[in-house]
């Protein structure tokens, strides 16, 4: 099921075309329906913070899903990790399940050669590459908010079904943010 918000005015920021989407919104949509995955795709107001977003959405801080991709360091591999919005990656805990000692969060231009997508947009969904797919486990058992491919745009799925669909490794892969901003 794919359902659009509301438009909103947004100046230079990507507007919905005849067909309700972006490109990337599009990419995001296809992947989802060859996934077999339902997903409601919206506008997302703007926001200065995790909490205001979250209001904004009708949800919790934790159920906004960040997608972080991952580069393995010396190698052209990486992978998406899916942290809570509530908290943030545990790199110890990342690299000790994956047995590496060296990841990071690549240069801009990286993140958005490997995905398809610029950070803050970022999705496993319709990325141009499929790469392995790491969810912290407390997403599980929720209906989650993530980005979808394109600024000023949300997609919201349930987490168990992103995960089957992804074949996803669940773990312990996060740790409490002391302050949310």
């Amino acid at each position: 099921m794919v359902a659009l918000g509301d438009q909103v005015e947004r100046g230079s920021e990507p507007t919905e075309s005849e067909h309700g989407s972006t490109e990337a919104t599009s990419r995001v949509r296809e992947a989802a329906a060859a996934r077999g995955l339902e997903i409601e795709v919206s506008e997302s107001p703007r926001a200065s913070s995790l909490e205001e977003a979250a209001v904004l959405r009708g949800i919790t801080p934790a159920d906004i899903v960040k997608s972080l991709v991952v580069k393995r360091h010396g190698r052209d591999e990486y992978l998406f990790a899916l942290i809570p919005g509530d908290r943030s990656i545990s790199w110890p805990k990342l690299r000790a399940l994956l047995g590496a000692n060296k990841l990071r969060l690549p240069e801009a231009d990286l993140a958005l050669a490997a995905t398809g997508y610029e950070r803050g947009t970022i999705t496993p969904l319709g990325s141009t590459t499929d790469w392995p797919v790491y969810a912290d486990e407390r997403i599980l058992g929720r209906r989650v908010s993530m980005g979808a491919g394109a600024h000023g745009w949300n997609l919201t799925v349930d987490a168990d079904a992103l995960i089957a669909a992804y074949g996803a490794t669940v773990a312990d892969i996060s740790e409490p943010i002391d302050a949310i901003r």
